[in-house]
């Protein structure tokens, strides 16, 4: 039984204090129509990191998922490359 299209983000860690949870951060860069701008939408994710594997900086792909808590719809699936140590 297929669960129908689950979306899929890709992003970097901007916060990783929770037991289990990350903040992901997605950017997306549209065109002002009004005044041909190009602006960066910015947007953050809870996501859910059973391991707690993933650090600040890393770029994950996250897949959209039934609710884990209140704030919690998004499953890490994997860390696609390690970011800087700040």
């Amino acid at each position: 039984m297929s669960r129908g299209r689950m979306r899929e983000v890709k992003g970097v860690v901007i916060k990783n204090s929770a037991d289990k949870t990350l903040m992901v951060q997605i950017e997306t860069s549209s065109k002002n129509t009004t005044y041909n701008k190009i602006v960066v939408l910015k947007k953050k994710f809870h996501v859910h990191d059973e391991k707690n594997e993933a650090k600040v900086g890393d770029k994950v792909r996250a897949i959209e998922t039934k609710p884990i808590s209140k704030i919690k719809r998004w499953k890490l699936v994997e860390i696609i490359s390690k970011g800087e140590v700040l």
